[in-house]
C-alpha cells in the first residue's frame, strides 16, 4: 500500500544558474555530487528542484550507486556491450568509438532533475550523480546547473 507524506507548498522566488566543468580522463563514471551540493550552497538553496543538462552527445547524466566502484566498472562493461565499438557504423567521422559514444548517452541521457529540501540533495543513500564519458580520450565536459525555488534568507 502507498501512502503519501505531508505536502510541502514553498514559493519559487530564485533561479540560480553555473555552469560545472568536468574533466575527463578516459571512458568512465566520474561523480559530481560533492561540486552540485556546493553549488546548492553557495546559491542558498533550501526548497526547489535542481536541474542538470550536459552539453555533450557523447556524454551523459547518470544518478547511480556511488559506495562500491565495482557497480560502475560493471555499467561500463554493459554498455560497451549494449553499442560495441566493432558493430560496423557508419558515422567513423570522430573515430571507432564516437558512434558508440551516441548510442550511450541516448541511452542514459543528458539531463537530470533533483529535488532540492532544506537545502539538500534528495538522493537516497548509496546515490551520487555522474557525468558518464562514453569516449576514450580525455574531454572537457560542460554541465549546466540551476536551481529553482527558495533560498535562506539573508
Amino acid at each position: 500500500m502507498a501512502q503519501l507524506s505531508t505536502i510541502k507548498l514553498t514559493h519559487a522566488q530564485t533561479i540560480a544558474s553555473a555552469v560545472l566543468s568536468v574533466q575527463t580522463p578516459s571512458e568512465g563514471f566520474f561523480e559530481i555530487t560533492r561540486e552540485v551540493s556546493g553549488f546548492l550552497e553557495g546559491a542558498g538553496a533550501r526548497e526547489g528542484a535542481l536541474l542538470l543538462f550536459l552539453r555533450h552527445t557523447s556524454a551523459s547524466l547518470v544518478i547511480q550507486e556511488n559506495a562500491d566502484p565495482d557497480v560502475r566498472t560493471d555499467l561500463v562493461t554493459a554498455l560497451a556491450q549494449l553499442a560495441p565499438a566493432d558493430a560496423g557504423w557508419v558515422h567513423q567521422v570522430e573515430g571507432p568509438d564516437d558512434m558508440p559514444a551516441h548510442v550511450k548517452s541516448m541511452l542514459d541521457g543528458v539531463c537530470l532533475h533533483v529535488p532540492v529540501s532544506g537545502g539538500q540533495l534528495g538522493l537516497g543513500t548509496w546515490q551520487g550523480i555522474f557525468v558518464a564519458e562514453h569516449r576514450s580520450a580525455p574531454h572537457r565536459r560542460e554541465v549546466v546547473l540551476q536551481f529553482v525555488g527558495a533560498c535562506a534568507q539573508s
